[in-house]
């Protein structure tokens, strides 16, 4: 069978890219949660922490399952592994329709079963398509995780003005977890293994393609020998850590610097929702055409500039500029690190060397907002401290990206093209 034989035989993998496009958004419907707040916490008569903490642990457990789900994956195939995330995660959300008055169950079925399912669903779909998009890795990376931050803004509204007014929490619950089970494990019919090596007829890598890609594939195990997997980590973390400072205050934030009122203030969360997945799809196209180490040195320059020019802004409509810039790095941080963990170490294993790498998540997504609410007094925060704080650490953050790239330079594991050999 000749090469264009081959190629016609295998599956579109623009469909597969649409369907777990699909499979993201009913994932990423886990970030609505803030419009089942306050119904749990009156169903269950518990305080906000206590409630709350049944998100904290489906975040928890989709950091720590997506590290397995990329060995899973490369075992038995995104299309087993996405179907039984779905069925975990559509499970996990019908079960605790039923947890009531019980806040244990709510834990066990929202957060750690729906949890699981979340981890292996979203690894699954980054690992696939970086390897059925060899030429396209950021664009491809950001798009699934695009998808994954556009959920909340679909399934928010739908629950807080129809669902729960009419239905009440459990039974919305169920239907939710229905139709998160529907979708999620329809669209993973759909997913297919890449072929090893597979490349889309007629591409040729360009020259920076070949620059900043490894030349060999690594394992875990053999990633976390090497300094440049804890910098890339390190990266994703610091990059996170500012993004989530200012998404966990923005709205008190506003209110201090422009005196506006809540629900005017509320407009910038938004705003910085409507970019934090916009910015995955953009800065991963970005990083295709100017490498990923540029473009987080990028995001890292602005980010410095943003974060040290918020304190002097009085006027709200003017605040939502660097909010929206914020959000746009804040989702471009997880719309390039997959294709940059898959340039540095092969995309073989990006799934399991990337899903290790996600407990950067956890890590900048605690750090960053007690960092900014950490100055000040009661009824008195200080903002102004921890934004020059965070310029400063961003200031910091520029040279990882290029001490990473050097690094796997030296180490001979990523080629260096001339101009000429390019030619």
């Amino acid at each position: 069978m000749n090469s264009s034989s081959a190629q016609s035989s295998l599956p579109n993998r623009w469909v597969i890219a649409t369907a777990a496009f699909l499979m993201q958004l009913a994932l990423g419907a886990v970030y609505a949660w803030s419009v089942f707040l306050k119904p749990v916490i009156k169903l269950y008569q518990v305080t906000q922490p206590q409630a709350n903490l049944t998100f904290t642990l489906a975040l928890v457990a989709l950091g720590i399952t997506a590290g397995f789900g990329g060995y899973f994956n490369n075992r038995f195939g995104p299309r087993v592994i996405a179907t039984v995330g779905g069925i975990l995660y559509g499970l996990g959300i019908i079960l605790s329709a039923f947890a009531a008055p019980n806040l244990i169950v709510l834990y066990l079925t929202y957060g750690i079963l729906g949890g699981i399912g979340l981890g292996l669903g979203y690894i699954v779909a980054l690992a696939m398509l970086i390897k059925w998009f060899p030429d396209r890795r950021g664009f491809i990376t950001g798009l699934a995780v695009a998808g994954f931050g556009a959920g909340a803004a679909i399934t928010g509204p739908i629950a807080a003005n129809w669902l729960i007014p009419s239905l009440g929490v459990g039974n919305t619950f169920l239907i939710l977890g229905i139709a998160y089970l529907v979708i999620v494990v329809g669209a993973a019919q759909f997913f297919h293994t890449a072929p090893e090596g597979y490349a889309p007829a007629g591409w040729v890598p360009s020259a920076r393609q070949q620059a900043d890609r490894s030349v060999r594939e690594y394992t875990l195990p053999e990633a976390l020998r090497l300094p440049r997997w804890y910098l890339l980590w390190l990266i994703l973390a610091l990059n996170v850590t500012a993004g989530a400072a200012l998404i966990s205050v923005a709205s008190p934030l506003a209110q201090t610097f422009t005196h506006v009122a809540a629900g005017v203030a509320s407009i910038i969360v938004i705003v910085i929702s409507i970019f934090n997945g916009a910015g995955r799809l953009f800065w991963g196209w970005l990083s295709d055409a100017i490498g990923r180490p540029f473009a987080f040195l990028s995001m890292f320059v602005i980010q410095i500039i943003t974060f040290a020019l918020i304190p002097s802004i009085s006027t709200f409509a003017i605040l939502l500029i660097p909010a929206a810039i914020v959000g746009l790095c804040y989702g471009g941080g997880f719309g390039t690190m997959p294709a940059f963990a898959a340039d540095f170490f092969g995309a073989k294993n990006a799934g399991t060397i990337y899903g290790a790498m996600l407990t950067a998540w956890s890590a900048g997504a605690i750090v960053g907002p007690i960092l900014i609410a950490s100055f000040g007094t009661t009824g008195h925060p200080d903002y102004v401290t921890p934004l020059y704080i965070i310029a400063g650490i961003m200031l910091v953050s520029c040279a990882l990206p290029l001490v990473a790239r050097a690094l796997a330079r030296r180490q001979g594991d990523v080629v260096e093209v001339t101009a000429e050999a390019a030619r």
